[in-house]
């Protein structure tokens, strides 16, 4: 006859995880005095998880694209104009606004900035965690997401980048949507767009809030006009047409992974059991509930699931994307852990820990192979020109134009807009004709309008090469000559005189 179950498993087996409370009387003492204690562990945590990112200059290419950006909106240029990119304006301005107060030679305001918003995010997950379940739950949600923060590849986590500042934002519109706070909740899911375009999937589980409370006609209009105001007031503040182009329409080839299915699967795989090794600590526990017990709080799964299929989104698979699951996994884990015993808990933050603490010393001691190679570049550009001469990089470095202090010849900063090539992207869908549409007649005009002085060629070997791109190929052939190598880089000098290139398509 097999044993009887245990008593804290029969236990659990009747336990549903509350959903919101609405109202939550803190235990054991005033409101101010959690906060008091919490924060200052919080916010030690917030920075030491991001200590790596103060290491480096910067971390990976969307730091480097977003730091010209700065410059040139700095200039007088303007976005989606004489600058472009897939992606909305909001991290661009931060950017901006940085280098307006600080100067534009350093990240390190910016990197602040990052430790902030995972400090935000983690305040956010506490106060929901606490709402439904208590305090012991709000600072299990808090410590849990700042330790899996990092739980991916440095270059990924330690980044201040978009999905950095896309997460509060999240956070903050399931909160507002958790006290029904429509219209702060509807313009936190706009921040979270505007951030990054895969932020709006907070919808989802914003839109299942407002339903299941009945959704009356005036709470879905403040939802409306919060989410669409912030949207339409960052259109007409950049140029309409463009807005709707460079962060909507104009990605049809960018999403589609024809080609290099094995490799971009391969990546995705990879990234999640990175990830699931991060979160050692929370998928036991989760897993545990979900077998013995019923889970409530339908939003979180939502949550996460929205997050999920934002992942899967455009079919690339890079490691940031995977950070947007983590705010609905730490919540995920706080009210498994909430009916489990002490021990669990204990547990899963002791797990967590040591991973985050494999992650950080990753962080701290991984080479940077790529950025050693982007400053000789920068270095050599440097020599050779004035400061007020145009450059071509032809890659998908567009950290080496920061680096050099030097203007680019062209509104596209990476070959991957010129030819569709991106994050290894091998496929036979790289080259001219699958560039985002009118990139080639605007590039040739520039070219011919402003000659660059010197162009470097940073394919290296790769599909994008000079070789393979019959336009690129002739300018460098009648205006340029090269005239030495950096590290596989070849650089070309302009040999025609000053004016329209000759012969340039």
């Amino acid at each position: 006859m097999p044993a009887p179950p245990s008593a804290s498993l029969r236990s659990v087996r009747t336990l549903r995880v509350p959903g919101p409370r609405k109202e939550y009387v803190p235990e054991g003492g005033a409101r101010g005095s959690y906060w008091i204690r919490l924060l200052p562990l919080l916010a030690a945590l917030a920075c030491v998880t991001r200590l790596p990112s103060f290491r480096w200059p910067l971390w990976n290419p969307d730091e480097g694209y977003l730091a010209v950006q700065a410059r040139i909106l700095a200039d007088g240029g303007t976005l989606y104009e004489t600058v472009v990119d897939r992606k909305p304006p909001l991290v661009p301005w931060l950017y901006a606004g940085s280098f307006a107060l600080f100067g534009d030679g350093t990240l390190l305001p910016l990197k602040v900035l990052a430790v902030a918003a995972q400090l935000l995010t983690a305040v956010l997950l506490v106060s929901l965690a606490r709402r439904r379940w208590g305090d012991g739950a709000g600072r299990t949600a808090g410590v849990l997401y700042l330790l899996i923060s990092i739980g991916l590849h440095p270059e990924d986590t330690q980044a201040a980048a978009f999905e950095v500042f896309m997460l509060p934002c999240t956070a903050a519109a399931m909160w507002c949507a958790d006290r029904r706070r429509w219209g702060a909740a509807g313009a936190a899911v706009a921040c979270a767009f505007l951030a990054k375009q895969t932020g709006g999937a907070v919808l989802l589980p914003v839109g299942w809030l407002l339903w299941r409370g009945g959704a009356p006609r005036r709470d879905t209009a403040r939802l409306a006009v919060g989410l669409g105001a912030p949207v339409l007031a960052a259109a007409l503040l950049t140029t309409p047409s463009g807005f709707v182009f460079w962060t909507v329409t104009g990605s049809g080839a960018y999403a589609s992974f024809t080609g290099s299915e094995l490799h971009v699967l391969g990546r995705g795989l990879v990234n999640a059991a990175v990830l699931a090794a991060a979160c050692a600590g929370i998928l036991p526990p989760v897993i545990r509930v979900l077998r013995i017990a019923r889970t409530g709080a339908a939003e979180l799964w939502l949550w996460l699931a929205s997050s999920s299929a934002a992942v899967l989104l455009g079919f690339h698979f890079f490691g940031h994307y995977y950070l947007q699951l983590m705010p609905p996994l730490a919540l995920l884990g706080a009210a498994s852990l909430h009916i489990l015993p002490l021990e669990r808990t204990v547990r899963a933050i002791t797990v967590s820990g040591c991973a985050c603490a494999v992650f950080l010393a990753w962080g701290l001691l991984t080479p940077r192979p790529e950025l050693a190679h982007a400053t000789r570049l920068a270095d050599t550009v440097r020599a050779r020109t004035a400061p007020d001469d145009r450059v071509l990089f032809w890659g998908i470095h567009p950290e080496t134009y920061w680096l050099a202090d030097r203007t680019p010849a062209s509104r596209y900063l990476t070959a991957g807009l010129l030819t569709n090539y991106s994050g290894g992207r091998n496929g036979p869908q790289v080259g001219e004709k699958y560039a985002v549409d009118g990139a080639w007649p605007t590039f040739r005009t520039e070219l011919r309008t402003h000659p660059p002085t010197l162009v470097i060629d940073d394919s290296r070997g790769k599909p994008y090469a000079p070789e393979r791109v019959p336009s690129l190929r002739r300018v460098l052939a009648v205006g340029y000559e090269p005239v030495m190598r950096v590290g596989g880089a070849v650089v070309y000098v302009r040999v025609v005189p000053r004016g329209p290139v000759a012969g340039a398509p």
